[in-house]
Formats: C-alpha cells, structure tokens, sequence
C-alpha cells in the first residue's frame, strides 16, 4: 500500500497522518459523549482538543526520539546526527507512553485554568483515547512498521525489503515471500476490546466508582496487553536487557492497581462505622 494517499501539487498527504487525524476526532467524539452522559459541557472536549495534541504529539515523538530500539531503527543516535527528521512524524516514530503523558499533561493544564475535576475529565477521555490508539495502530500497518517476528501462522503479513530491519533485510535467509507477526493487528485488537471494557465499567457502575477509576483501569488494560505484545516485537527499545515498554508497562499496571484498591478502601471506610462507634451507638437506643 502507498504511504502516500494523494498530492495537492507539491503537498503529499500520507495515509498515516489521515488515520491519526480520523483517530483524533473519534476520541474527541466519544470523550463528548462520555461528558454529556456525566452531565458536563462538551464544548469543554473541543476546547481542549487543541492543547492534548500538540502536547501529545511533543510528548509521542520526544519519546520515539530518545528511545535506542535494535534493528537498526531509527533511535536517538540517528536524530542527534539527522536533528531535522525529529519533525518528519509523517513517517512514523510516535511513542504511545510519550502521547498519554502529554495528553494527560494538557487535561491537566486545561483542567486548572478552567478550574475543573482534572481526574474527572481524564477518566471522561479515557475511553476515546484507547479508541483512538486502537484505529492509530493502523498507521503502522501502511508504513509497514512495527512488525512483529517471523511466524508461519495464517496471519502473518509480508513485509517488503526496504522497511525491514535488521536481521530481516538478509533476503538469502529472509526471503519476500517471508511474513511476520502484525503487531500492530494485535495491538489494535487489543484496545478495541479495551474500549468496550471502559464503556461498559463506566456504566454499569457508575455509582461505585471513584474520579480516576476509569483512566487507572485504562492504566492497567493497555500496559498489560503491550507487556505480551512487546515480546513479539524484534526492535524494541531495550533498558538492561529488557524492552523499555514491557518496564512502563509493569509500572503502570502495579501503580494504578494499587490506586484504585487504596482509594476505594479509604473511601469503604470513611463510610463505614467503626466497632465502638457501632456499640456506643447501640447503647443510646
């Protein structure tokens, strides 16, 4: 498939920046929806659109930037000599960890000046962001990028000599017709799935849930499927030996989970009498 989608003169637009922008929207689009549901204004998801995704993009490429993934792919020792292709994201190189940041960093700032619920508005975005990760990983797949290894099973996809990485671009040993784990199918799969999860949790009990429940489960789902994902990935950016985002990923996953089990423990027994209160309390009637 052509990266490109078509020219206007000299302008070429890219597949990739189209189905960014398309991923954009349906997040912004349910997140509405979400705020709606809660009785909050929506404009306030418009508002903000702006500011989460420039800070999302800065935060995505800073992380690809600084990253050293094996392979051969393009890492902080390719941009500190080519610093001009930091900003060529049309050719991919966005890290999702990096976009959350900064997406979550401009709730943030959008939350305090507008003197709004910050963990509220993060958990009524949470669900349009996994959306939009699921229908973004589909960027990966046009500019044949973030494959998995060779398999054999009926999925695999072709990847063609010039986006292949090391060891792989060896076509004696790895011939055209070789096919590779789609990760990035995987990945996409994954977070729509997660999507349904976030929708559903968020109504079905929504009188038992705290602000901030929404995004740490979003916070747990996403990293704990990547954790497996990441095995499957030949150019991952490693930290002693071990993939950077299988790392974030167990990070993530034992901190939210220990956040919403603290909080909702706390809030359990703010709530509930305690033994002597319960006795003195008897003792009046």
């Amino acid at each position: 498939m052509d990266p490109i989608a078509f020219r206007l003169g000299p302008l070429a637009v890219h597949w990739y920046g189209i189905i960014i922008v398309v991923a954009v929207l349906m997040a912004a689009y349910i997140a509405s929806l979400e705020a709606r549901r809660r009785g909050q204004d929506p404009d306030h998801v418009w508002n903000a659109l702006l500011l989460c995704l420039i800070l999302g993009i800065i935060g995505a490429r800073l992380y690809h930037v600084f990253s050293s993934p094996r392979g051969g792919m393009q890492g902080w020792e390719y941009y500190r000599q080519n610093p001009i292709a930091i900003l060529q994201i049309w050719r991919g190189g966005l890290g999702i960890y990096g976009a959350v940041a900064g997406g979550v960093l401009g709730v943030y700032i959008y939350a305090r000046l507008n003197k709004l619920n910050f963990l509220q508005w993060v958990d009524i975005g949470a669900p349009g962001l996994i959306l939009a990760q699921a229908i973004g990983r589909w960027g990966n797949f046009v500019n044949q990028e973030l494959y998995g290894y060779p398999t054999n099973l009926p999925w695999g996809i072709p990847i063609d000599p010039p986006y292949r990485i090391s060891p792989y671009d060896d076509l004696s040993v790895y011939p055209p017709s070789t096919r590779f784990h789609p990760t990035f199918l995987y990945e996409s799969l994954w977070c729509l799935l997660g999507f349904v999860i976030l929708m559903y949790v968020a109504r079905r009990y929504a009188d038992r849930l705290l602000d901030g429940d929404i995004i740490c489960l979003y916070a747990i789902w996403y990293p704990l499927g990547r954790f497996f994902i990441e095995a499957l990935r030949p150019d991952a950016w490693l930290i002693g030996g071990i993939p950077a985002a299988q790392i974030f990923a167990v990070i993530s996953i034992v901190i939210s989970s220990a956040i919403i089990l603290y909080r909702h423990r706390r809030a359990r027994l703010s709530v509930e009498p305690s033994v002597e209160e319960e006795v003195i309390s008897k003792g009046k009637e």
